[in-house]
């Protein structure tokens, strides 16, 4: 668990008065990465890595609304789907690490996502491993996820998880999306991303919902990133593998909606290496920990 730096008070304080002056700011006026940050900050785009989770229990409500009280407009999460086919925001396709499940169903090792209903993932404490402070958080479905994301106005950065798993999920999740309203002009402009470490996941993505910008989560060598390109907006890749070179790459390219592809990379959670991959010319940095992030890069 990570110690929560001094400079996370002054971001909050940031993010309440922001608050107080109208809910949380629309940091991009035409897009992800399209302008400067709010006060003036520039930088590239800061995603909430499964919301704040450096300082609250990931991929829970309470992670999106910290990241919200810092100010931040973007969060991260995962999507997988529950044996009655209801689907949840959890990164593990097994329960165990961040639940109780071991404690209520000692008996059901291995514990996967896909042999619990959505009743039964509903009891379990997704918070208590956290902290005592967060116990009784629960496992969200992604339409709960998506409700409060929209109730703090801020953007979504939805990965689809493990889809070899769940035959469907792509149309399941944007069936979803759709229920809540997050598939107008308005969210598909500006307020969402669907991304994969499957390229045949984002590739079934983009043919049914070409007007959604989609990202792919890995690091294609530079010869194969035109493929890509035909179906996808961005690569995200891990920090430790790119060079400014591939970055420079990438950006060469025009993507899916003939705009120059982005970089969004992670997870980078300390100054040094957000200095180091801002250098490089990343659009984005995906982080458990945004104020650390943010304080280095002047990112928003």
């Amino acid at each position: 668990m990570y110690v929560r730096p001094a400079a996370a008070a002054a971001a909050a304080f940031l993010g309440f008065t922001l608050t107080l002056l109208g809910g949380t700011a629309s940091y991009a006026a035409t897009g992800p990465g399209s302008a400067p940050g709010p006060l003036g900050l520039g930088g590239p785009v800061v995603y909430a890595h499964r919301g704040a989770s450096a300082y609250a229990p990931e991929n829970t409500l309470a992670a999106v609304d910290l990241a919200m009280r810092l100010g931040f407009d973007w969060v991260e999460n995962d999507v997988q789907r529950t044996k009655d086919g209801e689907l949840v925001v959890i990164h593990d396709d097994t329960l165990a690490r961040t639940t109780d499940v071991e404690q209520l169903f000692p008996d059901r090792k291995p514990w996967k996502v896909k042999d619990f209903t959505a009743a039964e993932i509903a009891r379990l404490d997704a918070g208590s491993w956290f902290g005592e402070e967060y116990a009784g958080a629960s496992v969200p479905t992604l339409r709960q996820y998506l409700d409060r994301v929209q109730r703090n106005r801020q953007r979504l950065l939805l990965e689809i998880k493990k889809p070899e798993l769940y035959p469907g999920i792509e149309e399941q999740t944007l069936q979803v999306l759709g229920e809540a309203g997050w598939l107008d002009a308005r969210h598909v402009a500006q307020r969402l991303v669907v991304q994969s470490f499957s390229a045949d996941s984002v590739r079934i993505v983009h043919g049914l919902r070409p007007d959604l910008v989609t990202a792919f989560l890995g690091t294609p060598p530079v010869a194969d990133l035109p493929r890509y390109a035909e179906f996808t907006d961005r690569i995200n890749p891990w920090h430790t593998t790119i060079t400014a070179d591939w970055v420079s790459a990438v950006h060469g390219l025009l993507g899916a909606h003939g705009r120059a592809m982005e970089v969004d990379t992670w997870i980078v959670d300390d100054a040094a290496t957000a200095r180091k991959v801002q250098d490089m010319g990343v659009d984005g940095i995906i982080t458990n920990a945004p104020d650390v992030v943010r304080e280095a890069v002047g990112g928003f």
